[in-house]
């Protein structure tokens, strides 16, 4: 490898691993504060938190990754361009694409890596994502339970809790049953206590009264100790709905008739972002090196064709978001988003080989 394009391309390896961290520490930390009131109120320990965290992060570089190289092809190349060290090479003789190999063997290597987490890396770590949350919701359902707080673990159950000790003991405890309609049951306990059994969780009451509307009559209990079934946890958690981002790429593309058309078009829109979302890497590195390496030189800044590159990138970007949505409504959609990533790496390379043209037809007959 020539001098140059190990000098260029360690700039954008730098660039780029710096810009990834930082984008990435910043998404991971918003997404990690979700899980701070388990650690703080709730009683999860440390480790779950952090295996539940850090299993979101192949997500997030999968999709940082494209946009942290197009920064850093902007920044870089600009950078050279403002320091006069392209004039100098362009003096040498090098051509547009001559500079731009470095930072295509660079987007090459990104995209690879994307590719590695779209079609492996991504689908297991979401995958056991999802089974950790669910297992949380089997066997911590005591988390869901905020003190002051009305809230509904399943559906048709309503818990209010007015206050937990540091022993994990519930005070002020009233409960709404609704699951049964024509058999609505009201709970009030002076405290109680979420246990685990084989069977499933229970809801252990104390000191307390039951009354229960059946037929128009209202029954009253008083009671010392009263378990509450709630073993509908064990089958929510079993009937869950498999996430797309938890399916390989052969498990998207194939068709199951045991879903619903639209479930199928899903998997499918899907399977189709994790084939284009990498080669963004490869489309927007040509995009920044077309509107940088074109032009003429400019003593005073380019930051008006900066500004333009990023703008280029940032609507390629939304409008592959937007795309992945409508391919999961309308299947012909496919084909837009298709073009959305070969229109603009056709441009690019027209743009990138405008001056050979030029030359050929500035050289005297």
């Amino acid at each position: 490898m020539y001098r140059y394009n190990s000098y260029i391309a360690r700039h954008l390896v730098h660039s780029t691993l710096l810009i990834t961290f930082s984008l990435t520490s910043i998404v991971w930390l918003t997404q990690a504060l979700r899980f701070i009131d388990f650690i703080v109120n709730q009683g999860v320990s440390i480790a779950i938190f952090l295996q539940l965290t850090i299993l979101l992060v192949p997500s997030l570089l999968f999709m940082i990754l494209p946009t942290a190289l197009f920064c850093s092809v902007l920044f870089v190349y600009n950078k050279l361009k403002v320091d006069s060290e392209l004039v100098v090479m362009r003096a040498a003789g090098l051509s547009n694409w001559k500079l731009a190999r470095p930072a295509m063997l660079v987007a090459l290597i990104v995209m690879l890596v994307t590719y590695s987490i779209a079609f492996w890396l991504q689908p297991m770590s979401y995958k056991t994502f999802k089974e950790t949350q669910s297992f949380l919701r089997n066997n911590y359902a005591s988390i869901f339970l905020q003190d002051g707080v009305f809230t509904n673990p399943v559906e048709g159950l309503m818990v209010f809790i007015r206050e937990r000790d540091k022993n994990d003991i519930l005070h002020g405890i009233l409960v709404h049953d609704n699951r049964q309609p024509s058999q609505s049951i009201t709970m009030m306990a002076e405290e109680g206590k979420l246990v685990q059994t084989p069977e499933g969780p229970r809801f252990l009451l104390m000191n307390g009264n039951r009354q229960e509307m059946r037929g128009g009559k209202l029954s009253f209990l008083n009671f010392e100790s009263y378990t509450l079934d709630m073993s509908l946890y064990s089958s929510v958690v079993a009937d869950r709905v498999i996430d797309p981002q938890e399916l390989y790429l052969d498990q998207l593309f194939f068709n199951d008739p045991n879903l619903s058309p639209a479930e199928n078009q899903k998997r499918l829109a899907e399977g189709h972002q994790r084939l284009l979302w990498p080669a963004y890497a490869l489309c927007l590195t040509l995009v920044g090196l077309a509107v940088v390496l074109t032009g003429e030189f400019n003593r005073r800044g380019h930051w008006h064709r900066i500004a333009g590159a990023a703008g280029i990138g940032a609507v390629l970007l939304f409008a592959s978001v937007g795309l992945r949505g409508a391919m999961a409504l309308k299947p012909h959609m496919v084909v837009a988003a298709y073009m959305n990533l070969l229109v603009p790496c056709a441009v690019a390379c027209w743009m990138l080989g405008d001056h050979i043209r030029r030359n050929k037809m500035e050289k005297p007959l």
